[in-house]
C-alpha cells in the first residue's frame, strides 16, 4: 500500500512538472511571436513614414496637397498617390488592429471604423480630383472627410482607454494626440488647404504608432517574462536565456522527429 501511495505521489509530481514545463514553453513561444510581430510592424511603419515624407516632398507641400501632387502633374505622380494610399492605409490599419489585440481591446464598432477609414483613404486616391471632373472631385472630398472622421472615431477612444489602463502613459498619450490632431488643424487654419497639414498629421500619427508599438509590446513582453525570471538575479541575462532555451527545445524536437523518421524507414 505504501508503495502504491508513493507511486501516485511520484506520478502527480511528474504531471505537475510536465505542466509547468509546457506553460513555460508556451510563454517562450508567445514571447518570440510578440518580438517578431513588433519588429515587422515597426519596420513597416518606418517604411510608411519615409514613403509619406518622400511623396509629400515631390512638390512644395506648402502649396500643393497630396491630392494635387497626385492628380495635377503627371501619370507617374497619379500612380504613386494610389500606391501611397494603399500602402500607408493598410500599414496604419494593421498596426492599430495589432495594438487592439496586444491590449485585448475588444470593440467591434471601432474596429469597423479603422478598417472603413483605410478603405476610404484608398477610395480618396482612386477618385481623381480635377476641375473638369466635378463629380469625382466631390467623391474625392467626401471620401477624404470620411477617412478623417472614421480614423479619429476609431483610434482616439482607444488611445484614451490605453491612457486610463496605463496611468504612466496618460500625459504622453494626451500630448501626442494634441500634437497630431491639434497640429494638423492648426496648419489647416493657418495655411489653408495645403499639403503641410496632411504631412504633419501623417508623420506625427505614424511616429505615435511607432511609440505605442514599442511601449505596449515591451510592456506585454515584460509581464510575460516576469513569470520566467522569478529566480534570476540578472534580468537581461535571464531574458536571453529564455530565447536560447527555446532554440534548444526546437532543435531537440527537430532531432527527435528526424530520428523517428529514420527508424520508420529502417
Amino acid at each position: 500500500m505504501a508503495e502504491k501511495k508513493s507511486m501516485k505521489k511520484i506520478d502527480r509530481d511528474k504531471v505537475k512538472e510536465e505542466l509547468e514545463r509546457k506553460q513555460i514553453l508556451d510563454i517562450q513561444k508567445e514571447l518570440v511571436k510578440d518580438r517578431r510581430l513588433r519588429l515587422v510592424l515597426m519596420s513597416f511603419l518606418l517604411g510608411a513614414l519615409l514613403f509619406t515624407v518622400s511623396y509629400g516632398s515631390i512638390e512644395n507641400p506648402f502649396q500643393y496637397t497630396f491630392s494635387k501632387i497626385g492628380n495635377r502633374f503627371n501619370i507617374g505622380n497619379r500612380v504613386l498617390f494610389v500606391v501611397w494610399a494603399i500602402s500607408v492605409g493598410t500599414i496604419v490599419q494593421a498596426s492599430i488592429l495589432a495594438l487592439f489585440e496586444i491590449e485585448k481591446y475588444r470593440n467591434k464598432r471601432q474596429t469597423i471604423f479603422i478598417v472603413s477609414g483605410s478603405i476610404f483613404l484608398i477610395a480618396t486616391a482612386a477618385a481623381p480630383s480635377l476641375p473638369d471632373l466635378p463629380f469625382w472631385t466631390w467623391v474625392h472630398l467626401v471620401t477624404a472627410g470620411l477617412f478623417a472622421v472614421l480614423l479619429s472615431f476609431g483610434f482616439i477612444p482607444f488611445a484614451f482607454w490605453v491612457a486610463r489602463e496605463n496611468p504612466r502613459l496618460t500625459r504622453v498619450i494626451h500630448v501626442w494626440l494634441g500634437i497630431t490632431w491639434g497640429g494638423g488643424i492648426f496648419w489647416y487654419i493657418t495655411l489653408g488647404n495645403t499639403g503641410m497639414f496632411e504631412m504633419w498629421f501623417f508623420v506625427f500619427f505614424i511616429v505615435f504608432l511607432l511609440y505605442l508599438s514599442l511601449v505596449l509590446f515591451e510592456e506585454k513582453i515584460v509581464k510575460q517574462s516576469t513569470i520566467l525570471l522569478r529566480d534570476e538575479d540578472n534580468l537581461n541575462l535571464g531574458i536571453e536565456k529564455i530565447f536560447i532555451n527555446l532554440e534548444k527545445e526546437k532543435k531537440r524536437k527537430k532531432q527527435a522527429r528526424k530520428k523517428s523518421k529514420q527508424k520508420q524507414k529502417g
